[in-house]
């Protein structure tokens, strides 16, 4: 029905457990990788912005579209340094992986995990325009609280991060 880089919204056709069949729009949203990168202070790399589309401020992790070849982790830790500067270091550790809305929407999300992060200059990616911060990750549940946590992704990614530290 429609078909670009970013979206494709599908007609399928549905047959129930008892038998009976519809057409189902279904909506395909590129593949994501998320990096969360969390240094010795116990705090996350994130940036604070505005999404326009639900009109809100608020922090949000690092991360973008998953390139063609590209693998899942490379992505995260080329948009964590485009859009903010900081370029993880290290071997990342594959924290989760979800898809949001399994019901409506097909949106792969993998959350990369590092401990290090070096400094390479002033973000490149003009489009992704935030404040870099360092958030303490003590301020997570406050921030959820508030609506401040923009995403899935972020929401998915700090709450496991912090259930399995817990754990």
């Amino acid at each position: 029905m429609y078909d670009n880089r970013w979206v494709k919204v599908a007609l399928a056709d549905v047959e129930a457990p008892n038998g009976r069949r519809w057409e189902y729009h279904v909506v395909h949203l590129a593949r994501i990788a998320i990096a969360l990168i969390v240094n010795d202070r116990e705090e996350a790399l994130m940036l604070w912005r505005h999404r326009f589309p639900i009109d809100r401020w608020g922090y949000e992790l690092l991360g973008g579209l998953v390139e063609d070849g590209e693998e899942g982790a490379a992505a995260a830790a080329r948009e964590a340094a485009e859009e903010s500067g900081w370029r993880p270091v290290g071997e990342p550790e594959h924290l989760i992986g979800f898809e949001p809305l399994p019901g409506q929407i097909t949106a792969p999300v993998d959350i990369y995990l590092w401990r290090e992060a070096e400094h390479v200059g002033e973000p490149t990616d003009t489009e992704e325009v935030g404040r870099v911060e360092w958030v303490p990750l003590g301020r997570v549940p406050e921030l959820a609280r508030r609506q401040e946590l923009l995403g899935s992704g972020t929401v998915v990614a700090l709450t496991y991060y912090l259930a399995s530290r817990a754990g």
